[in-house]
C-alpha cells in the first residue's frame, strides 16, 4: 500500500497516514480471528457490564469495595473499546491504514485509561488496607464521599499529562515507514518510525511509565505487605483463609495487567520485538478485560450470592 506523504520545512518526507499492520503474518486467519475477537468482545462488554448492573440493584453490594469494582468493570468496558473495534474493522475489510489524527486519538485515551486503570489497582489494594488492617475505622476512612473522590482522581489524573505526552510524540517527523506493526497505535511501534534521534522522548515514556505504572504498583505492593502480616497475624485458620478470598481476585489482576504493562514499557528498547510486544499488549487490551468478570464473580461469594438473586427474580 502506498502511504501519503508531505514535504517537510527541511526537504523531509513526513508520513500523514498510517497502516496497521495487525496480524498481517497470520494472512490466511482473518476470517477466524475477525470471530474470535468478536465473541471476546462481546464477553467483555456482558461480562462487565453485568457486573455494573448487579452492584447497581443489589442492596448488599453497596460497599467501597464494589463500588470500586463497578468503576473497574467501567474502565474494562471503556478500556477494550478503544482498540478492539479497530481490530474488528481492519480484519473485516482488509485495510488497516489510520489517519495520523485518528492514530494519535488511539493512542490517547488508550494511555489516559491506562493510567486510570494503573490508579484504580491503587485504590482497591489501599482499600482491602483499611479494611482488613484498620477495621474499624474503615467506614470512617472510606465513607462515601471519600469514595467518590477517588475515584474521580483516578479518571482524571493521567488526562494532562498523556495528553502531553501525545502530542510530543505526534510532533515527531516519521519518515522511515507508515507501517505500524502492531494492531493498534501504541507508543513503542510509534517511536520506530520517527526519525532521527528518539532519546529525549523515549526517556519521557520511561518518566511517565514509573510516575503511572511503577509508582502505584509500589503503593499495591506496600499495601499487600500490610494486608499478609495483618493475616498471618489472626488467630483463626477460617479467619485467615476469608481475609485472603477478599484480597485474591484483585492480586490476580494485579499480576496479569501490571506484569505486562512493566515488560512493555519499562524494558531496554533493545528487547523490544513486534512479536512480543504483540503479545504482551494482548494481555493488557483483551486478557484482563475478559478475565476481570470471571475472576471477581466466580471467587466473591457476595457477587454470586447477588447474581442467583437477581436471576431467581426474573
Amino acid at each position: 500500500m502506498q502511504y501519503q506523504e508531505t514535504k517537510a520545512e527541511d526537504n523531509v518526507s513526513t508520513v500523514i497516514r498510517f497502516v496497521l499492520l495487525g496480524f498481517s503474518d497470520l494472512p490466511n486467519l482473518p476470517g477466524l480471528l475477525f470471530g474470535v475477537f468478536s465473541i471476546i468482545y462481546i464477553i467483555i462488554i456482558l461480562g462487565n457490564s453485568l457486573i455494573i448492573i448487579i452492584i447497581r440493584l443489589d442492596t448488599t453490594l453497596q460497599k467501597p469495595m464494589y463500588f470500586f469494582l463497578a468503576n473497574f468493570s467501567s474502565l474494562e468496558i471503556c478500556y477494550v473499546s478503544v482498540t478492539l473495534p479497530r481490530i474488528l474493522v481492519s480484519l473485516w475489510t482488509q485495510d488497516g491504514s489510520i489517519s495520523m489524527l485518528d492514530c494519535a486519538t488511539q493512542m490517547c485515551f488508550f494511555l489516559m485509561l491506562g493510567a486510570t486503570e494503573c490508579f484504580l489497582l491503587a485504590v482497591m489494594a489501599y482499600d482491602r488496607y483499611v479494611a482488613i488492617c484498620d477495621p474499624l475505622r474503615y467506614p470512617l476512612v472510606m465513607n462515601n464521599e471519600r469514595c467518590i473522590q477517588l475515584a474521580v482522581g483516578c479518571w482524571i489524573s493521567g488526562i494532562p499529562v498523556q495528553i502531553g505526552q501525545t502530542c510530543q510524540i505526534f510532533s515527531l517527523h516519521f519518515c522511515n515507514s507508515n507501517q505500524i506493526n502492531h494492531f493498534f497505535c501504541d507508543i513503542p511501534p510509534i517511536l520506530k518510525l520517527a526519525c532521527g534521534d528518539t532519546s529525549a522522548h523515549e526517556m519521557s515514556v520511561y518518566v511517565a511509565a514509573m510516575l503511572f505504572v511503577a509508582i502505584p504498583f509500589m503503593l499495591i505492593l506496600a499495601s499487600y505487605c500490610k494486608i499478609i502480616s495483618t493475616i498471618l497475624r489472626l488467630p483463626t485458620a477460617r479467619g485467615r483463609a476469608k481475609a485472603f478470598s477478599t484480597c485474591s481476585s484483585h492480586l490476580l489482576v494485579v499480576v496479569l495487567f501490571f506484569g505486562s504493562v512493566t515488560i512493555t514499557y519499562l524494558r531496554p528498547k533493545s528487547d523490544h520485538s513486534s512479536r512480543t510486544d504483540k503479545l504482551l499488549s494482548l494481555f493488557y487490551t483483551i486478557v484482563t478485560p475478559i478475565f476481570n468478570p470471571m475472576i471477581y464473580s466466580l471467587r466473591n461469594k457476595d457477587v454470586i450470592a447477588a447474581l442467583r438473586k437477581l436471576l431467581l427474580k426474573k
